[in-house]
C-alpha cells in the first residue's frame, strides 16, 4: 500500500503533520479531502506554504477521493491522505476497498466530547468509529509518531 497515514485532524496540515509524521513516514504527497477547501483556491495556498520543499499537496472533494483514492493505493507513491472530520474519512472506509487503518490525531473541545487530551468525541463519532471498525478498519488515537497508539472504538471499550 502507498498510502502511509489515513488521518483525521481537523488542523489538516500543520506542525505535527509536516515535522512529525513528514519526517518519520516520508510522503510524497499529501491530500487533503474536504469539499469547501477543494474549492477554495486561496485558502489552499495559504496550507501549502506549511509543506516541506519535495512534497506535493492535492486538495480533493469527497467525490474525487473516492474516484481517485483506488489508483493511489495502488501505486507505489508514498501518500498522506487527511481529512478534518470523522465523518468524511468515514465515507472513504466505506467507499474505497484497502483502508486497513485509520489515525486520529486531533479532534477538539465540543458539547460531550471526550476521550484523551487531543481527541474529543460524542456519540456521534463513535458511531462512526463503530462503523469503521465494523468494516474491518483499525481505528487508533496517535497525536505524534512517537506516541503509543489508543485503539478506539466499540472493541476498546469492551
Amino acid at each position: 500500500m502507498s498510502v502511509v497515514l489515513f488521518r483525521v485532524d481537523e488542523r489538516l496540515i500543520h506542525g505535527q503533520v509536516v515535522v512529525g509524521w513528514a519526517r518519520k513516514l516520508r510522503p510524497r504527497r499529501i491530500v487533503v479531502v474536504d469539499d469547501a477547501l477543494a474549492e477554495d483556491e486561496l485558502e489552499q495556498s495559504i496550507y501549502r506554504t506549511g509543506i516541506p520543499e519535495g512534497i506535493d499537496a492535492d486538495f480533493w472533494s469527497e467525490r474525487e477521493a473516492v474516484r481517485a483514492l483506488p489508483a493511489v493505493l495502488k501505486s507505489s507513491e508514498r501518500v498522506f491522505v487527511l481529512t478534518a472530520d470523522l465523518a468524511t474519512m468515514a465515507h472513504l472506509t466505506l467507499e474505497v476497498e484497502g483502508i486497513q487503518e485509520v489515525n486520529v490525531g486531533c479532534l477538539h473541545h465540543g458539547d460531550g466530547r471526550r476521550v484523551l487530551p487531543y481527541v474529543r468525541l460524542d456519540e456521534g463519532d463513535e458511531r462512526l468509529i463503530d462503523e469503521m471498525s465494523d468494516r474491518g478498519v483499525r481505528v487508533v488515537a496517535r497525536d505524534v509518531p512517537s506516541s503509543a497508539p489508543t485503539q478506539l472504538g466499540a472493541q476498546a471499550r469492551g
